[in-house]
Formats: structure tokens, sequence, C-alpha cells
């Protein structure tokens, strides 16, 4: 089967509609959240109430806005309205079932939703104080489930134009970088760009069918294969894992592999061997990966890697996905700090520990289409 014939976006394909969603509480019957335990919704809700407590009355979250520079991060910002940080938030509480103006937390939902609103450019870039295509990712995103809950006309047409500047911002890679229309492209802003179009694709935004075909050549060509494995030493490319860019001397890692195999399956393909090697990769290296000295403290990588990498495992499912939730469950649950928070001792801060963490323990709820299989 081609690559082009697994692709699921195609313009003849209309959007499955999501199917009904019922959440019980802690008590309840959690046979639809796939066992949802007790700890971990009652981990949830102080992590979103952590969350809450900490909201600006703009309706941001405050952070240190920058960007990854080797293992470290360079503050750009300290101590702003971080936008990409506020998308994260505002998605915790929508895969928590809260929605603007409705629930408990629906006046919370609805300034985030207003601050999102107010820094979508006349262009369609979504920029605040500094910040970069990962944030314009993350808040694109969170249109698309606010749109997909809400049918909301300004919501969608926000969407419509961040979407249109992504595909005009895809260099001739197939790729995206941490500037608009960058000439090289990574990773780890690929997989942001792929998943937010996928999102606003499934409740019928228009996305081009040649910038889906050009993003998945460049994540294929990304992959490492059994005759390129060795090719750099160094980084100890193994077949399954994924670069950080193209170039083959570029590093793998987990967080990297993770992201490929979740970008993968945001383009439409589901059964390709480079998916089974990244799935296999990744389960045989998650113990090592969770006790990495930067991982217990909450490094950026930990959460970058887990949170694509529960993607990864959910979409895939058994025998996946169920050790792999297990496992992190475990860890995030020791984690989880005194007042509800969790640590992010090299990245933004804490509020972007928290919002992560809390959307992972939150992907069985299925309340957000993205973590719908």
């Amino acid at each position: 089967m081609s690559l082009a014939s697994m692709l699921l976006w195609t313009a003849s394909l209309a959007p499955a509609a999501p199917p009904p969603l019922v959440l019980q509480g802690p008590g309840g019957d959690h046979s639809s959240l796939e066992a949802v335990t007790e700890e971990q919704a009652r981990a949830v809700e102080r992590g979103l109430q952590w969350l809450a407590d900490r909201q600006e009355p703009n309706g941001c979250w405050i952070a240190d806005v920058g960007f990854k520079l080797n293992e470290d991060y360079s503050v750009t910002g300290r101590q702003k309205g971080h936008l990409g940080v506020t998308a994260l938030a505002g998605m915790a509480f929508l895969a928590g079932g809260h929605l603007p103006g409705r629930g408990k937390y629906g006046a919370l939902v609805e300034k985030t939703l207003d601050y999102v609103l107010s820094c979508v450019s006349e262009d369609g870039y979504i920029f605040a104080n500094g910040s970069r295509m990962y944030d314009h990712a993350f808040a694109t995103l969170f249109l698309a489930e606010i749109c997909g809950m809400t049918h909301r006309e300004d919501v969608q047409r926000a969407l419509q134009k961040a979407v249109d500047f992504i595909v005009r911002s895809q260099n001739k890679e197939g790729g995206w970088r941490y500037e608009p229309y960058a000439r090289e492209s990574d990773m780890s802003i690929v997989v942001c760009q792929v998943i937010a179009m996928r999102a606003a694709r499934n409740i019928g935004i228009r996305v081009p069918k040649t910038t889906v075909d050009l993003a998945a050549r460049y994540v294929v060509d990304s992959a490492v294969t059994q005759e390129q494995q060795g090719r750099n030493p160094y980084y100890g490319n193994d077949p399954g894992t994924f670069c950080y860019q193209r170039e083959r001397s570029s590093r793998t890692s987990f967080p990297l592999t993770a992201a490929g195999v979740t970008a993968l399956h945001g383009l439409g393909i589901y059964s390709d061997d480079l998916i089974k090697k990244g799935l296999n990769y990744l389960a045989s290296e998650q113990d090592r990966f969770d006790n990495a000295e930067t991982s217990r403290k909450g490094h950026y990588y930990f959460w970058y890697g887990h949170y694509y990498g529960v993607q990864a495992m959910y979409t895939a499912g058994s025998p996946y996905w169920e050790p792999y939730f297990e496992n992190l469950r475990g860890v995030l649950l020791r984690m989880q700090s005194r007042d509800g928070s969790w640590p992010n001792s090299v990245g933004p801060g804490p509020a972007f520990g928290t919002a992560v963490a809390v959307l992972i323990l939150e992907i069985p709820y299925r309340f957000l289409p993205i973590f719908q299989r």
C-alpha cells in the first residue's frame, strides 16, 4: 500500500462525528473511562484547581517564555503571559469536561478562549510576548477543540486563519521550525503543526492534501531504518527511532520518537512498519526514560516525551496502551506536589508541567476529540 493511499485526509472524506461521552465522577462507574482510578481522578481535580487559582484576570497563565537550547531552556521573557502554556491549560479543562460558559470552570474556559482569540493576528499567526510556532500550534489545537465542541462561528473563522498560516509557512522540506517561514525543519515543531491541522481537519476546516503529503514525507524520511543504523554512533540511532532533523547525523531520543509516531498517526498513517518499531522502542525505553534524573525533576523533555508518547500508545491500543499508561500514571501520581501542581525544573515552569500532567491523566476520559480513537 502506498503512502498516499494510507492518508486519511482526502477531500472526499468527511470527518467522523465523535461518539457521545459520559463522564462519571469519583465513586461512579468508570467502565467508559477505561478504569480511571480514584487516585487519578483526585489528582486531576487537584491539578485543575491549582491551575484555576493561577489564571490571570485576562485569561492567560504566567510562565517563562523561551525556547529549547540543547538541554537547557533559554528565557526570552520572564514571567509573562505564555500563549502555549495558556492553550495547554485550557485544553486540560476541556479534557476534564468543562466548556466555555458551562460547568464548574466554564467562566475560566471562556476567559482562556478570549485571551487566545485576542492573540490571533490579521495574517492568522497566533502570537504573544515573543512566542513561537510551538505556541501557535498549541493555540490552534485549542481553538480546534473548542470549535468542535461548541461550533462557534467566531472560533471557526479564527481557526481557519490559523490553519492557513500553518499551511503557508510550511517549507520545501515539508516541515516547520521555531519561527514561521524557516528553511529548516525539526520533528518537535512538525508534530505540533500536524496535530493542530488534524484536529482542525476533523471538524471540517480546509487543509490542502499537498500540505499533508509533504509533511508525511518529511516524517517518514526522519525515521531510522535498519539500513541506516549506526550512521551516527554518537547518538546511537536505533531502528524505530526518529531524528530531530531529517539529516541522518541528527540525534534521536524517546521524545522525538514519540513525536514521530504521533505525527504519523496524525497524518492518517496507522499500519506502517515504522510505527510498530517506534512503539516497540518507546515500550522498551519507558522505564529508563522515567528514571532519568532530569525526568524525575520534570524537565521539559519528560513532559514533551510523554505528551506525545501517551497519544501514540493510546491510538495504538493493546498491547501497548495498558502497560504504558499504568506505569506512567504511577510516575505522575508520585510526582504531584502537595499543592496539586507538577514540577517543571527546566522549561516554562510549573503551569506547563501541571497542564501537561493533567492532560495525560485525562486522556482516558475521552472528552477531547483529538484524544479519541
